[in-house]
C-alpha cells in the first residue's frame, strides 16, 4: 500500500532546523501538524518538536483542528514565565488539519504556516490567511501577528490586528491532497512566480521532497528552513 502522507525539510542557511511536523491518529481521526519555530537555537528546536506532537495529539483526540490548537495555545499562554515582560520563551507559528470519517477537513492556524488542498481536478486552494504585518498593514510579511506561545486572547488580537489569535476553516476532504507548508517552503516559489502545483506530483514522499528542494533552489540571498507535509485524503463515503 502506498504511503498516505510524508514530510520533508531542508535547513537552508539557518543554524538549526526549527520546523517540525507531527501526525496522530485516534479512533480513525487523524491530525496533521506543521510548526515553524521562531528563532534558531537548540531550545527553539526542541520546544517546537514537542509542541507539534502535543497539538497533533490534542487535535486528533478532539476531532477538530481548532479545538486541538486552541487547547495547546491556551496551555502555553497560561505558563507563568510567559507573562513576564523580561522572559523570552520559545514560540512558533502553527497549522493543523484534521480528517475524520465522513466529515469535512478542518484546519486551524496561528501565524504564517499555510494549509492548501489540491483537488483531483488540479485546483489548488489556500485555506489559511497569513497572520503577519503584510496582511494587516501592508508591511513586512516577516513580522507575524499571532503565534503559538503568545498570551493574547482572540479579542486582544482583534483589537491589535483585526484577526483572531487562532482562525479556522473547513473544506471537503473528497480525495484531495493536503499540503502544509512553512513560509520558507512556499515563499521562494511564490516570489519566483512558480506554480505550486508543479511540485505536488507523484507520491506524497516524492511531492514533499520535490517541493522543499525547489524552495531552497529558488531562495534568494537567504534560504530559510523549508518544510512541508503532504497527505492524500480519502474520499468521503456516501451516506445512506
Amino acid at each position: 500500500m502506498a504511503q498516505a502522507h510524508a514530510s520533508a525539510q531542508l535547513i537552508g542557511d539557518r543554524s538549526h532546523q526549527c520546523d517540525a511536523t507531527a501526525t496522530h491518529t485516534h479512533n480513525g481521526t487523524r491530525a496533521y501538524v506543521l510548526c515553524d519555530g521562531i528563532g534558531s537555537s537548540d531550545e527553539v528546536q526542541a520546544w517546537t518538536r514537542a509542541a507539534a506532537r502535543r497539538i497533533a495529539g490534542a487535535a486528533a483526540r478532539s476531532g477538530d483542528a481548532e479545538a486541538g490548537l486552541r487547547a495547546e495555545y491556551d496551555r502555553y499562554a497560561a505558563e507563568t514565565e510567559r507573562k513576564s515582560p523580561f522572559a523570552d520563551p520559545p514560540n512558533a507559528c502553527a497549522a493543523v488539519a484534521v480528517t475524520a470519517p465522513g466529515k469535512p477537513l478542518t484546519v486551524a492556524w496561528c501565524g504564517d504556516v499555510r494549509a492548501y488542498t489540491l483537488t483531483p481536478g488540479r485546483k489548488l486552494q489556500c485555506l489559511t490567511a497569513d497572520h503577519n504585518m503584510r496582511r494587516v498593514f501592508n508591511r513586512s510579511r516577516n513580522v507575524v501577528t499571532s503565534y503559538l506561545g503568545a498570551v493574547e486572547s482572540d479579542d486582544e488580537r482583534r483589537q491589535q490586528y483585526d484577526h483572531a489569535a487562532i482562525e479556522s476553516a473547513t473544506a471537503p476532504a473528497d480525495a484531495s491532497r493536503l499540503l502544509l507548508a512553512s513560509d520558507g517552503a512556499y515563499e521562494p516559489l511564490e516570489d519566483s512566480c512558480r506554480d505550486l502545483t508543479h511540485y505536488l506530483d507523484g507520491s506524497p514522499r516524492r511531492a514533499a521532497d520535490t517541493f522543499v528542494t525547489a524552495a531552497i533552489d529558488h531562495a534568494s540571498s537567504h534560504a530559510d528552513n523549508a518544510t512541508v507535509l503532504v497527505a492524500d485524503l480519502p474520499a468521503l463515503k456516501s451516506q445512506g
